[in-house]
């Protein structure tokens, strides 16, 4: 009942923040610190409930992916085109990685390099909000090579736990000059494809550790965790509508000086 317990916070955890800029990866190593639930067993279930929140984008936009499965030729953010995106973001993080995969696991997942990590990005964030280039682009249709190619080189600041994937990639994507609410939208449909990769990647290599016994605990967390970042999303596109990433880039900085208050 405990392991159960454990399976909602931490989907809650999940769902909540991994499409808004705050680092769901970093909530979940101090979430499950201070849970006392830690482990490869508990690195490899704080990965998989991630599927829960990728199955959230690909319901509530589920019409752009049947766009992009037509394979057609295209001048907007559909077919060939939209799939030749969606792969220039993806192919940096998947190669760098997959290079750093045993490294990042072995040194990074630790609650005072998410500190670090939640700090530098939070500076990250109010440094563009404050130098923020002038919007040019309005519309995923809008969004070319170029574009999608830096998206991809900010998303690899995202394998140190704590910097945030959505957050590197919104503001990738606001310094090519994409307003912010394509910027989160583009993040959350190129989320799919890396974080699926991820995700089967660290199961395959952690499928001898797992047994029977785990099915439910992982079962709990990936529904909560697709429940959890359904709503997430709706309240942050409509958040974006009237707001700036201020208020999220101050939020990391306070979380990160809690932590290391807290571990010192």
């Amino acid at each position: 009942m405990e392991e159960l317990l454990y399976a909602v916070i931490l989907g809650i955890v999940e769902g909540l923040t991994e499409f808004v800029p705050v680092s769901s990866t970093g909530h979940l190593i101090v979430a499950g610190y201070l849970l006392g639930f830690e482990g490869p067993k508990a690195a490899t279930f704080e990965i998989f409930i991630q599927l829960g929140a990728i199955l959230a984008v690909a319901v509530l936009y589920k019409e752009r992916f049947l766009r992009l499965c037509t394979f057609q030729a295209s001048r907007g953010f559909t077919g060939r085109r939209g799939i030749i995106l969606l792969a220039l973001t993806t192919i940096p993080a998947l190669v760098f990685g997959a290079a750093t995969h045993r490294f990042i696991k072995g040194y990074l997942f630790t609650p005072a390099t998410v500190a670090l990590g939640l700090g530098l990005g939070g500076v990250g964030i109010l440094v563009m909000e404050r130098f923020l280039p002038r919007f040019k682009k309005s519309g995923l249709d809008a969004l070319n090579y170029r574009d999608a190619v830096v998206v991809g080189l900010f998303q690899c600041l995202a394998l140190w736990p704590g910097m945030s994937r959505s957050a590197a990639t919104i503001v990738g994507g606001m310094a090519v000059g994409i307003e912010r609410e394509t910027a989160a939208q583009y993040s959350f449909l190129a989320a799919v494809p890396i974080m699926f990769a991820a995700t089967v990647f660290d199961l395959y290599k952690s499928l001898p550790m797992l047994q029977g016994s785990d099915v439910p605990m992982f079962g709990i967390g990936f529904v909560v965790s697709f429940m959890a970042a359904w709503s997430a999303i709706k309240f942050f596109l409509r958040f974006l509508g009237s707001h700036t990433l201020k208020p999220f880039g101050w939020y990391r900085i306070m979380v990160a000086l809690g932590v290391l208050w807290v571990l010192g």
